[in-house]
C-alpha cells in the first residue's frame, strides 16, 4: 500500500473533496473548522477552471427575478453581504447603473424588481436603489445620446480566484490537507473511500469517511472515469465568456445592459486601468480544459459596447479575454441562459456517502458548503454551523476600515506608492505585514519582476498560497498579467523556479 505524504493513518481522513474551485475550497473550510479531518485534491491549480472566469461579482442575480428564482435571489443577497462582511479587503461594495432601453422591460417592472432586490435579503450595509436622470447625471456622459432614465442600486464585486485561495488558506490553517496538481486517479467505495491519488506521476493512497465531487464541469468525468458510476444527466454545461478592454469611463460605478436577446452585459471598472465586459452564454460540449473565447463573442460583446457607449472599441483592442465553462442543472430549458444557477446536491449513501455538487454561485458557497455538512452529518456527526460570523485570511477588519488599513499601511511603508498599497491591501488585507515584514525600503523587497511585483510578494505565494506557475501568479493571485510583458514573464518564471527549487513550495 502506498503511503499518503504527512498522514500516519491513511483512514483517519472524515472527508475527501475533489476539485478546488470555490465550492471545494468553501466545504473543505468549513468541514475542517468543524474539526473535521479533511483532504482536498485539485488536479490543477486552485481557482484555475470556472472559479477564476467569473464576472467577479458578488450579487442577488437581478435578472434571475424574471425567472421567478425568489429563494435563490433572497440568499444571495443574504450572502452577499455575509461575505462582504468576510473579506472587506477583498470582497467590495460596487453601485451598478440600469439604463432604460427603449422597447426593453418597462419602468415599472424594473422598479418592481429593484424594490424586491432591496427588500428580499435584509439589506443592511448597502445603499438602496435610486432613480438617475442620464441625461443630466454625469453617470450618463460616457454613454450614447438619448438615455434619459436610470436606475442605480447595489451589489458587490471581488477577485473570484483570490476568494477561492483564502478559503483553501483558512482550510489549510484549521488543519485540512490541501493537494493542488493532484489528480484522483480512481475511487472505490466500500466501507470507506479508497482514494489513488497522482501527483507528477507518483502515486499515493488515501482514504475517507465521505466523498464530495465539487469537480464543476469536470463533475461528470469524475463520476465516469473516477468513480465509475454512470453519467450524470442533470448535468448542463454553459460557456460564459469576457474580454477587457481600455478603461472606457472614469468613475467606479458598473454598467448593466439589455440587450434584444434576453440576455444582460455588464461593463465593469477592473485593475483601475480596464474595463471589464462580460458574459455570454451558449453551450458547451468537449473538454472544460480546453474552452476559449470565440472571435464571434468578441464581436458581441464589442457591438454590446458599442451600442451603449460614446467610445467604440474593435476586437483588435482586448487585451485580455477569458472563459469558463458552468455547470448547471438541466431543467430542460431551451435557452442557456435560462437554466437555473441554484445548486444541487446529488446525495449517495449507499455505503461511504457520496455528494455531487452542480451548479451553485459564487456568491452562495458558503451555505453551499453548510448544505453539504448537513447531508453528511448522519455519518460524520452533527457540528456546529461557524462560518456566518467568521473572517477569511487579511479580513479581520471592520467593512468600513479598508481605508484606514490602505492609511496605516502607507504609514507604515512610507516607500511604497498609493496604487501599490492599494493592491497588496485589496489582495491581503492586514497580511500585508507578513509580506513587508520588516522592509525599511523599497530594495528591502528585493528584485521586481515587473510592474510592482517583488520578491518579498512572490515568495509568500509561493510559501503559503501554493503558486507553483506564472499564471498562478499573474492571473490567479492577481491580475498583474495587463501589466507584464514577455520579458517579464521570463524572468518571472526564472525567479520562480529558483524559490520552487530551493523548498520554498509547500
Amino acid at each position: 500500500m502506498l503511503m499518503f505524504e504527512g498522514i500516519s493513518n491513511m483512514a483517519d481522513f472524515d472527508l475527501a473533496i475533489i476539485g478546488g474551485g470555490i465550492n471545494g475550497a468553501g466545504i473543505a473550510r468549513d468541514a475542517a473548522g468543524r474539526g473535521l479531518r479533511v483532504l482536498l485534491v485539485e488536479q490543477n491549480d486552485l481557482a484555475s477552471g470556472t472559479s477564476s472566469a467569473s464576472t467577479k461579482l458578488i450579487h442577488g442575480g437581478l435578472r434571475y427575478l424574471e425567472h421567478r428564482w425568489f429563494r435563490l435571489v433572497r440568499e444571495a443577497l443574504a450572502e452577499r453581504e455575509v461575505v462582504l462582511r468576510m473579506a472587506p479587503h477583498l470582497v467590495r461594495p460596487m453601485r451598478f447603473v440600469l439604463p432604460m432601453e427603449p422597447g426593453m422591460r418597462p419602468a415599472w417592472l424594473l422598479r418592481l424588481g429593484l424594490f424586491l432586490y432591496d427588500h428580499l435579503g435584509g439589506r443592511k450595509l448597502l445603499p438602496a436603489t435610486r432613480t438617475i436622470d442620464l441625461s443630466r447625471d454625469p453617470l450618463g456622459s460616457p454613454l450614447k445620446a438619448g438615455y434619459r432614465k436610470g436606475f442605480e442600486y447595489s451589489d458587490c464585486h471581488t477577485d473570484d480566484s483570490r476568494l477561492v485561495v483564502l478559503n483553501a488558506l483558512d482550510a489549510a490553517e484549521r488543519g485540512a490537507a490541501i493537494r493542488t496538481r493532484t489528480r484522483c486517479v480512481s475511487a472505490e467505495r466500500g466501507e470507506s473511500w479508497q482514494l489513488v491519488l497522482e501527483t507528477r506521476g507518483r502515486r499515493e493512497a488515501a482514504s475517507a469517511r465521505a466523498l464530495v465531487n465539487a469537480a464543476g464541469p469536470w463533475a461528470g468525468v469524475v463520476e465516469e472515469a473516477v468513480l465509475a458510476r454512470p453519467p450524470l444527466r442533470q448535468l448542463r454545461l454553459v460557456k460564459g465568456s469576457h474580454i477587457v478592454v481600455r478603461r472606457l469611463f472614469e468613475h467606479d460605478r458598473g454598467y448593466i445592459f439589455q440587450n434584444t436577446d434576453g440576455r444582460v452585459v455588464f461593463a465593469l471598472p477592473f485593475e483601475r486601468d480596464f474595463t471589464l465586459v462580460g458574459t455570454t452564454d451558449s453551450a458547451y460540449s468537449g473538454d472544460p480544459a480546453a474552452v476559449a473565447v470565440a472571435p464571434d463573442e468578441i464581436d458581441y460583446l464589442c457591438k454590446v459596447i458599442n451600442d451603449h457607449f460614446r467610445a467604440a472599441i474593435a476586437p483588435t483592442e482586448v487585451v485580455w479575454s477569458f472563459a469558463g465553462v458552468r455547470s448547471l442543472a438541466d431543467d430542460g430549458s431551451a435557452r442557456p441562459q435560462d437554466a437555473p444557477r441554484d445548486y444541487v446536491l446529488v446525495v449517495d449513501r449507499e455505503g461511504a456517502p457520496l455528494i455531487t455538487v452542480i451548479g451553485g454561485k459564487i456568491t452562495t458557497f458558503r451555505r453551499l458548503a453548510e448544505a453539504v455538512l448537513d447531508a453528511l452529518a448522519p455519518v460524520l456527526g452533527a457540528r456546529p454551523a461557524w462560518t456566518a460570523q467568521s473572517s477569511l485570511p487579511g479580513g479581520d477588519v471592520p467593512v468600513t476600515g479598508v481605508e484606514a488599513l490602505v492609511t496605516k499601511t502607507r504609514a507604515a511603508w512610507p516607500f511604497l506608492s498609493e496604487p501599490h498599497v492599494r493592491r497588496l491591501v485589496g489582495a491581503y488585507g492586514t497580511r500585508v505585514r507578513r509580506i513587508l515584514g520588516e522592509a525599511r525600503t523599497f530594495a528591502d523587497l528585493g528584485p521586481v519582476m515587473g510592474a510592482d511585483l517583488t520578491a518579498a510578494e512572490l515568495r509568500y505565494l509561493v510559501q503559503y498560497e501554493w503558486a507553483q506557475t506564472e499564471d498562478d501568479v499573474l492571473w490567479r493571485r492577481s491580475k498583474l498579467g495587463l501589466r507584464f510583458g514577455r520579458a517579464e514573464r521570463a524572468r518571472l518564471a526564472t525567479f520562480m523556479a529558483g524559490l520552487i527549487g530551493a523548498g520554498a513550495a509547500l
